[in-house]
């Protein structure tokens, strides 16, 4: 078993952790009506974009996501959350430095030993979600999950879905995909950029992701048999018919908590939170690696953090 499989797998856990860790931050974590800003790189970037638009729709304060390497260095925040599993990578290093003394900082870390926890304000260690692959899966979740408890959602309820989650047959069989896009709306923009970047990673797999509402401004145009439309949360009226009509398998989990492709994948099953519908996601990549004989641990070209000369 590769390691990813068994940190696919550790996700429920993972969140029910966070979740109570979630309770115990004190001031580590943004304040009601704080101007925030959540930076990261790749995935812990894609989880800053579903964190701030969850915020926001809380009612808890402004609040921007920025790639490390493109944060406005001049524009003012209450406060700067980073979001780095190792702790060492060189755009985030770089940005506490830069703001060290000058604005409030939290870094969201799995390894506690980093040096992105003596640079910021305040750490939050999440060394039980920290991974042994280079492809993230239960870090970026669980730093998503924590932020959610922070806001006051049922993380048990996540946590309840991604059990499901974690055991569910796949609503597509990998060998018969030779294209995906994933597609989200509001928050889920950010996780339908993770699955593709999860895809991308682990099997070298065409893999792309959009918002719902800008699909059919352009990306349509690869749509037909064989490559799958796959959306997270909330779709657009009419989206579901336009895609039929390109004859791409398309997957989706209802509000009645349905998955379908084609209109028939595990119907009558309960409801999935998108966050847990990742966790398919996650486990479709790993699977297109298996397909294609290759290391989902050891993605060729990555390292687990980098660090820049």
């Amino acid at each position: 078993m590769a390691y990813v499989d068994a940190e696919i797998t550790s996700q429920p856990d993972c969140w029910r952790e966070a979740a109570v860790l979630a309770t115990t931050t004190g001031s580590a974590l943004p304040r009601p009506g704080e101007r925030v800003a959540v930076i990261g790189c790749g995935t812990s970037w894609f989880m800053a974009m579903a964190y701030a638009t969850l915020r926001e729709q809380a009612g808890q304060g402004e609040t921007d996501a920025f790639q490390a390497s493109e944060f406005p260095a001049g524009r003012r925040y209450d406060r700067i959350v980073a979001v780095t599993r190792s702790g060492t990578t060189t755009e985030v290093l770089d940005l506490l430095g830069a703001v060290r003394g000058r604005t409030p900082t939290t870094v969201i870390v799995g390894d506690p030993g980093s040096p992105a926890v003596s640079l910021a304000t305040h750490a939050v260690p999440m060394p039980f979600a920290d991974e042994r692959s280079v492809v993230q899966t239960r870090f970026a979740t669980s730093t998503l999950a924590l932020l959610r408890a922070h806001l006051g959602e049922n993380v048990e309820a996540l946590a309840a879905d991604a059990e499901v989650a974690v055991r569910a047959p796949l609503p597509i069989d990998p060998t018969r995909v030779e294209q995906v896009t994933f597609l989200g709306r509001g928050w889920t923009i950010g996780l339908a950029q993770e699955a593709a970047l999860k895809c991308r990673e682990a099997a070298t797999f065409w893999a792309e992701a959009y918002p719902s509402m800008d699909y059919r401004h352009g990306p349509i145009a690869v749509a037909g048999p064989r490559r799958v439309v796959w959306a997270f949360g909330t779709i657009p009226d009419g989206l579901a018919e336009d895609i039929a009509a390109t004859g791409a398998p398309f997957v989706h989990s209802r509000t009645n908590g349905t998955h379908t492709v084609l209109g028939s994948w595990a119907a009558g099953r309960t409801p999935l939170d998108p966050m847990a519908d990742l966790i398919l996601a996650q486990r479709f990549a790993v699977a297109l690696a298996n397909c294609r004989s290759l290391d989902p641990d050891a993605p060729r070209h990555l390292t687990r953090s980098v660090v820049l000369a």
